[in-house]
Order: structure tokens, then sequence, then C-alpha cells
């Protein structure tokens, strides 16, 4: 029964267990922290969003070629690739929050270096340093909230954290329409006003505290989490008996390339390929560049903007509602699904317009297949792989992992970010056909071997993919 994979109060009554869920999340310290990682997941959408609708004022300003924007829009995507391979490194060895800081420096930086940039280098600097900051907290927030969250409440709440990059993006594809690019970066620094001041009360991860031998503290730090009437001497145990069981099993190997080791080729594969799909689908190309899709099919860009933003959000609501009710897996698939379709109905308005066929519907039908496949990214692509990638891997090879699979989505997204326009002036239909082929090829991928995660402990999931006979067998 699959009830009984879930902290339950009372396992003859689901209302007990309803309202014991909901206080375990909303103590004071758990609600501090859930602030902090969706304030830092705004951030990151509003720098993922800033460079739209932003591109022919930057462009005009400070007389960039196109060349030079893709430099800028792309080097995004190098400060990723950077952050990415030092994410897990230093999660594992200075803990999750002494790396939220860290964060900051990086994310305040950029943004000042932007707002007074007044030749490219400075704006391409602040653009790196925000692709850094990117690259961990990529990372780092999906794997501190499912590390702190309890197991029937860690889907929803990993998925509206992350939701909040989809609100700072489309806030900065709405607000890029009206305000300047200058002042723009500079209302890109005030969520900061809130994190740095909580970040004082918030508390670390307690499976990074039973990792590095800080036993005692774990049981203080799930109590401040589920509240001080909570029971949490199983979750507690469990999660000590687990990374107990992880570092016995270690045989003396306990550095980067153990990840490699047979046992974890499976989870490494789901991994990489969830987090590199939605980059090599078109994810960069479209958010980057959505003021050259509109302009190239005759859309009116501020009108673009602002529907794109209100549907993405919308996708990423109901997402965020459904994630723990119909599982992972579903919403993935339905989210490929939506995606291909969007691929392949922008291919066809550029075929169209190409040929001079149907010219009055070509811009219709070129917003509204952008609007599919924000709708469907928002739904589950934006946040469910981070979700998943963060629940599989044993805390002795989660640093290790989140570095692979961050690396490989940041090098998929710069391959697409950087060569996007030049795949454009290629041939407009011929991209979306790419990227159309991409989702297809995602959607069979998760229908064959992806797996449901939905109601398991962390240390369950973690056991089940790394065990062959129970693989074999679920």
């Amino acid at each position: 029964m699959e009830e009984e994979g879930l902290l339950l109060a009372s396992p003859s009554s689901s209302s007990p267990s309803l309202l014991s869920g909901i206080s375990n999340v909303s103590t004071r310290p758990f609600v501090l922290a859930f602030t902090v990682c969706s304030c830092g997941a705004f951030v990151s959408g509003c720098v993922s969003g800033y460079s739209a609708p932003t591109q022919s004022g930057i462009m005009k300003d400070l007389n960039l070629s196109v060349a030079d924007y893709s430099l800028f829009g792309s080097i995004l995507t190098v400060g990723i690739i950077l952050g990415a391979l030092i994410c897990g490194k230093l999660t594992d060895l200075v803990g999750r929050i002494n790396t939220m800081w860290i964060i900051n420096v990086f994310f305040i930086s950029g943004w000042f270096s932007i707002a007074f940039a007044k030749v490219i280098w400075m704006l391409d600097m602040g653009r790196l340093l925000h692709g850094i900051g990117i690259g961990i907290s990529a990372y780092l927030g999906p794997i501190y909230m499912t590390e702190i969250t309890p197991r029937n409440f860690r889907g929803a709440v990993s998925s509206c954290s992350q939701l909040f990059a989809i609100v700072g993006s489309s806030l900065f594809y709405a607000l890029g329409t009206v305000v300047g690019w200058r002042d723009l970066a500079i209302l890109g620094a005030i969520p900061f006003l809130v994190i740095i001041p909580l970040l004082f009360f918030i508390p670390e991860s307690p499976r990074w505290l039973a990792k590095v031998g800080r036993e005692k503290e774990v049981k203080a730090v799930l109590l401040s989490l589920r509240g001080a009437e909570s029971d949490i001497s199983d979750e507690a145990q469990e999660i000590l008996d687990y990374t107990e069981h992880v570092k016995q099993q270690e045989d003396g190997d306990s550095g980067f390339f153990k990840l490699f080791q047979r046992k974890y080729a499976f989870s490494l594969t789901i991994g990489v390929a969830l987090i590199a799909l939605p980059e090599l689908g078109g994810n960069s190309g479209y958010s980057y560049y959505t003021d050259s899709i509109f302009t190239r099919t005759g859309v009116s860009s501020d009108f673009g903007f602002i529907t794109t933003s209100l549907v993405q959000m919308l996708g990423g609501v109901l997402g965020t509602m459904l994630v723990d009710v119909s599982g992972r897996r579903s919403l993935l698939l339905v989210s490929q699904a939506g995606s291909f379709l969007g691929c392949l109905a922008t291919a066809i308005s550029f075929f169209l317009q190409e040929n001079r066929w149907w010219e009055r519907g070509t811009s219709i039908l070129a917003l509204i297949s952008v609007l599919v496949y924000f709708a469907s990214y928002g739904l589950a692509m934006s946040s469910i792989p981070w979700i998943v990638a963060s629940e599989i891997y044993p805390v002795d090879v989660k640093g290790a992992a989140g570095t692979v699979c961050n690396l490989a989505g940041s090098i998929s997204s710069w391959l697409v970010a950087y060569s996007f326009n030049f795949l454009l002036q290629w041939s407009s239909t011929g991209t979306f056909l790419m990227f159309a082929t991409v989702t297809g090829l995602g959607f069979v991928f998760i229908a064959k071997l992806v797996p449901e995660t939905k109601g398991k402990s962390l240390e369950e999931i973690q056991s089940l993919f790394t065990d062959p006979l129970k693989n074999s067998t679920s």
C-alpha cells in the first residue's frame, strides 16, 4: 500500500494526516527557508527573463551587433557552466546555508555591473556573474528544499519554490516592455533586501549535518522544522541509519568518480537526461530570444511578452497543484507533449511565412505556438527535472551528481543560446523542427524509463535506484 510509505499521523484517518502534514510545513524556520529559496528562484527567473525584452534597447544604447548580443545572451550559460562545475563540491564542503551567502554576492554584483555598464565588457561581466549564481542555485535550491520538506509535501513545496523562477521571468518579460534596461537591472537587486536578513534565521539541512558527522544537531533541526510537538524520532533515525549505511558501502572510494560506478548508472542517466532535455528542446532559444521570434513572425512584442508571461505563470501554478496528486512522471509526459506541439507549430508558422501562405494567420499561429510551449514548460519541465534529480541520489554522491547534471544542462543551454540566432538565419523552420524532434524523443524517454517518486522518502527512493534487484522488479 502506498499509504504505508507516507508520514502519517494516523494510519486510519487521512484528515489528521493532512493536518499534521500542514503543521510540518508551517513552522517559522520552514516558512523562512521556503521564502529564501523562493526569492532565490525569483531572482534566477529575473535573470533569465532579462535579455529578451531588453534586446533592442541594449543594442541601440551600446551600439551592439547581433554577434555582440548573442555573446551577451549566451555568456550567461558560460557562467552557469562555471557554477555547475563547483556547485556540488561547494555545497558539500561549506553547507547549504553558507553557499547561499556566496550566491548572493554573485547576483548583486552582476545586477550592478549591468545597470552601470558603459562598455560591453561590463555588460558581459554582469551576465557572467549572474550565470555563476544560477549555476550554483539551480542545484542548491531544489536540493535544500527536498532535504528539509516532509515526503508527502516535497513535490508541491519544491515545485512552488521553483515556480517563483517563472514568476520572476514573467515579471521581467512584462516590465521590460515599459522599463528601461538599466532601471530593470536595479529592480533585479531588490529581492536581496528580503533574502539577506532571513539567511541569519534559517536552519541547515539535516541530511547534510548527518553527512558531515554532526548527528546531535539532526534532531534539533528537524524539531525546529516540524514543530516542537512533532514526533521526529523515526525520520531522524531513518536519516542517520541510511547515512551510516552509505558510509559503510563506500569501499574506500569517496571521490568524484564514485558516481560512475555501475550501480549509479540508471539514476545518472535519468538525472542528466531530464535536466538536459528542456534546454536541447529549445528553452534557452525561446526564453532569451522571444523578441526575435515575435519580430520575424509579425507579432507585437509587447503583447507577446505579456501574454507569454501570464500563460507561463498559469502553467507553473497548475503544475505545483498537481505534482503531489498526479505525480512527477505524468506531468513530465504532458509537459513534453505540449512542448513538442509548441515547437512543431512554431516551425509550421515560419514555414507558412517563408512561403507567403496564409499570411493573415501566420502571426496568430506563431503566438499560439509560443504560448503552448511556455505553458507546457511551466507545467513541469521548469521544475520537476530538478526535483527528481534532487530525490534520486544518495548523500555520498549527491554533490558529484548535482555537478554532472547541472553541467549537462548548462552546456546544452549554452549551445542553444549561442547558436539560436545563427540557426534562425540558416532556417527558421529547420531550427524548430530540430527542437520538436528532441522534445518528441524526450517524451519517449520519459515514458519508457522515468519512474514515479511521489510519496516515498528520499532514503526509499535512493535505495530503489541503487539496488539492481529492486530496479528490475519495480
